[in-house]
Order: structure tokens, then C-alpha cells, then sequence
């Protein structure tokens, strides 16, 4: 830096207040400023273009195809398949949804409509035309099968099993392999001590208030092998149970799981009165029959069910009547 200019900055710093900088400002010395103000040199210029103004296209919206829709129309060429609901399409009012200040919100626009299964495509005549479309390529029902008695007493056993649709690489589901065998447990014809000993062997697989058996097989790897030990274990306990061992009789009142009445004291004292003052033995008890003696059913049913379901106002005054009317025919009579 010379000399002179030195000289000039310092002069100009003794000459200028302080806290007022030096501010350089080139101007352009042709212009003629119009506003009484320097101008300032713009060395970038933008270029303004104005935007064009853009056209307006209307679009002609059609009205909704269920306010076109004929009365006598067949619906199921409306809606063939299952598909997510469409307001434009159903000529219906329908709402979904909850709105506290409002009404529900109605079907345009609603996504709470979207979101649900409907089945819009199963109505009575669509149903009714895919069977007669099925029909030609079904056999016609067996005669004498005309009510579910007939199905039951010809078919007793049922056989349930799922099959399982997944959205995923593999179709195989571990619960498809689960099959369960149903059948009546009078089907077997089993006398009272098969019986007994097969209620005995199930557990709580039998139902006593439908007599009910139900085995449930999952324990093979697949299907057919789960069926066919179900059909096994069914085969195993009907034989087990038509098995008298020697061990079994050893089995005395006290292990029966409901009372007998014709194994009991109450039949033979029931024996001595009706034929009272004759002298009663053993085998008069067990070959005497109370079939054709309505007091002795009475009697018989009364006591049977106060032991078994237990004591209360209803088996109390059942057991009343039946024995006023053994120990006082003539009573009941008048």
C-alpha cells in the first residue's frame, strides 16, 4: 500500500464520526434517476415471464347408475361376485358409522361401508341361480332320507373336519389334520353293563343330556391317519365294552354310578308289602315284574330319581305321593 493512500484513510477516519463506516456504492453515471435516488447496478438480471392462464375443462359427470337402474332388473347381473361396496351401484339408503351430533354418515364417502364383508351377491335369487346352474352336475337325494330321523338312524356316525385358506406361500395348516367322530351311544346296542363300562372308558367324552359320543383324533400327522384311529379307538371300546373280565364281579353297589332300583332293598320290601302276608324269597324279587303295576312304576321311578339327582322340594313330594299311594291304596282310590 502506498504512502498517499495511508495518508487518505487515515484523514478520512479523522474527518468521518465515529461509529459511521465507509459504504462503497457504484452507480451507473448515463441513467437519469427518476425517484431523486441513486440506482443500483443490477449485474444478474432475472428475466419475468408471465405464467400462462391456464383453461378450465369442465368434465360431464353421469349420474349415479342406481338412480338409472329398472325396478324389474335381475340383480345378479348387477353384482355376480363378491367386490367392495359401491354407493353409485346399491339403490339402497344404507348407513354405517356414529356420528354424536348427527345422523350416521350415509353411503358416499363412507369407508366404515369398505371396510365390512357384504353379501350383496348372495340374495335368495342369485342363490337359487347358481343352484339350478349346479344341478345338472348333482346326483338326486336317495329316497328314504326325506327327514334328518332317517339321516341319523341310517347314518349315525358324523365326521367333522376343516379345511383352512391362507394368503401365504404354504397352504398346509397343522389344525386341517384334526378330525372328530360323533355318534349316539344308543346306535351300539349295548346292554346296561356295555354300557356302563363304555361310559366308564370315554369319561368326559360322552354327553349324557344328548348321548352323545364325541372323539377327537389329532394326534397323527395327517388326516386320513387321524381318521382312521378315531374309527380304531371306536372299534376298541365297543368290544372292550361288550368284555365281561372276572375282576368285574367284584363290582358292588357301592361302585355303581346310579342307583338300580332292582338291585336294592327297595324293590324287595316294595315285593313284600304288594304281597303281604305270603312269604317272599330272592328269587321271587328278581322274577317279579312291575310292568303291568302303575304304583310299582311310580313308586319305582320316584325313589330312582330322589337318589340320583339328590333331595329337593320337587323328588321330596314325588317320593310323598308314591309311597302314600303304596302304603294307602284305598286313599289314592276315593
Amino acid at each position: 500500500m502506498s504512502a498517499l493512500q495511508t495518508a487518505l484513510r487515515r484523514t478520512t477516519a479523522v474527518m468521518m464520526p465515529s461509529g459511521i463506516h465507509p459504504v462503497r456504492v457504484w452507480c451507473s453515471t448515463k441513467a437519469v434517476p427518476t425517484d431523486g435516488k441513486f440506482r443500483v447496478l443490477d449485474l444478474k438480471k432475472k428475466s419475468f415471464v408471465p405464467n400462462a392462464k391456464k383453461k378450465y375443462i369442465k368434465t360431464i359427470t353421469l349420474p349415479p347408475r342406481s338412480l338409472r337402474m329398472p325396478v324389474d332388473q335381475d340383480w345378479s347381473n348387477v353384482w355376480p361376485g363378491p367386490r367392495t361396496f359401491h354407493p353409485a351401484t346399491v339403490p339402497l339408503a344404507v348407513r354405517q358409522g356414529y356420528d354424536q351430533k348427527r345422523a350416521s354418515p350415509g353411503k358416499y364417502g363412507n369407508a366404515e361401508l369398505m371396510k365390512i364383508p357384504n353379501f350383496l351377491h348372495l340374495t335368495p335369487p342369485a342363490v337359487k341361480k347358481h343352484c339350478s346352474a349346479l344341478k345338472q352336475f348333482c346326483t338326486e337325494w336317495p329316497k328314504g332320507l326325506e327327514t334328518d330321523e332317517d339321516c341319523d338312524r341310517h347314518f349315525p356316525m358324523t365326521t367333522i373336519t376343516t379345511d383352512y385358506c391362507h394368503s401365504s406361500p404354504t397352504i398346509k395348516d397343522p389344525k386341517a389334520r384334526i378330525v372328530t367322530i360323533k355318534v349316539k351311544l344308543s346306535t351300539f346296542n349295548l346292554d346296561k353293563h356295555a354300557r356302563d363300562k363304555m361310559i366308564r372308558l370315554v369319561g368326559d367324552r360322552y354327553d349324557e343330556e344328548t348321548d352323545m359320543l364325541t372323539i377327537v383324533t389329532d394326534r397323527c400327522p395327517t388326516r386320513k391317519q387321524n381318521y382312521d384311529y378315531g374309527i380304531y379307538v371306536l372299534t376298541a371300546l365297543y368290544h372292550e365294552s361288550n368284555t365281561f373280565e372276572e375282576w368285574e364281579r367284584q363290582k358292588q353297589e357301592a361302585d355303581m354310578e346310579h342307583y338300580i332300583w332292582e338291585n336294592n332293598p327297595s324293590k324287595k320290601a316294595y315285593v313284600t308289602l304288594t304281597r303281604w302276608p305270603q312269604k317272599v324269597s330272592d328269587d321271587d324279587v328278581k322274577s317279579h315284574s312291575i310292568d303291568d303295576d302303575t304304583v310299582g312304576q311310580k313308586y319305582k321311578e320316584a325313589v330312582t330319581e330322589l337318589l340320583n339327582n339328590g333331595e329337593d322340594t320337587y323328588t321330596l313330594n314325588k317320593y310323598k305321593e308314591a309311597a302314600l299311594a303304596v302304603l294307602l291304596p284305598q286313599n289314592i282310590q276315593s
